[in-house]
């Protein structure tokens, strides 16, 4: 397995530029579009991870905890994890209660946190990570039966792809951030041993859309979603796996 040693400190200098720029601006999360596709992913991990009160939860790159917030709404107990101290400091400033929320500051892939957990969740991390040690960590610290649900980036979308290439027009993207072709992370993921491993591609609504086409696009990419070989191409993965009983 194939490490990249400089990836931790191009994600620490990068959330520093994020958190200068107002990362929530340059992700595209604070515009009318981008909060109804921030709500759709919460929700979506939500349910498919079943957060439910009590169930201690682990998020991992919470950034400046725009989904902690959401999902500390279903009354999970969370500990979210993120590499950058400058986005850290933003979640929290959002004052989320204690104990329920406790964030931590450090790289999640050789994190020395204890579990076992209910779930591991995030929003568009783990291609910012080396992926399969990512991946092999999540299933230590998961109990059995509990589920790990992702949103990701596809990197069959024009958009996505077109970043990764040219990455220094974007300034949202990092300098070693990847997507996921949807069969080669499920290899990876049975490879380690999970089951029920299912990966969705969605997501048609793009963040600069304008207020008075939200309504059409959201039905046109649901019928998008639906479509076999079109639904390959849209913006994002829905990746939800478990660990076996």
């Amino acid at each position: 397995m194939k490490l990249n040693w400089k990836r931790p400190e191009h994600e620490i200098v990068h959330g520093r530029k994020l958190a200068d720029l107002d990362a929530e601006s340059v992700w595209g999360w604070s515009t009318p579009a981008g909060k109804i596709r921030a709500d759709r992913r919460a929700q979506m991990i939500s349910s498919g991870a079943g957060l439910e009160p009590g169930s201690l939860v682990l998020e991992i790159g919470c950034g400046t905890g725009l989904f902690t917030e959401k999902f500390a709404r279903t009354g999970s107990r969370l500990i979210a994890v993120d590499i950058s101290g400058d986005l850290l400091q933003k979640a929290i400033e959002r004052g989320l209660p204690r104990p329920q929320v406790r964030f931590i500051e450090g790289r999640f892939e050789d994190s020395d946190m204890d579990g076992p957990f209910a779930a591991v969740i995030g929003s568009s991390v783990l291609h910012h990570l080396d992926i399969e040690l990512a991946c092999r960590r999540i299933w230590e610290l998961l109990q059995p039966g509990g589920w790990m649900c992702f949103t990701e980036p596809n990197m069959l979308n024009p958009q996505i792809f077109l970043e990764r290439r040219f990455r220094r027009f974007f300034p949202q993207v990092s300098p070693d951030e990847t997507a996921f072709v949807r069969w080669v992370i499920r290899r990876l993921l049975i490879r380690i041993g999970f089951d029920r491993v299912t990966i969705t591609p969605f997501d048609w609504l793009h963040p600069a859309t304008p207020s008075r086409l939200i309504g059409l696009m959201t039905k046109t990419g649901r019928i998008l979603e639906s479509i076999p070989i079109l639904q390959e191409f849209a913006g994002s993965l829905f990746i939800r796996a478990r660990k076996p009983d």
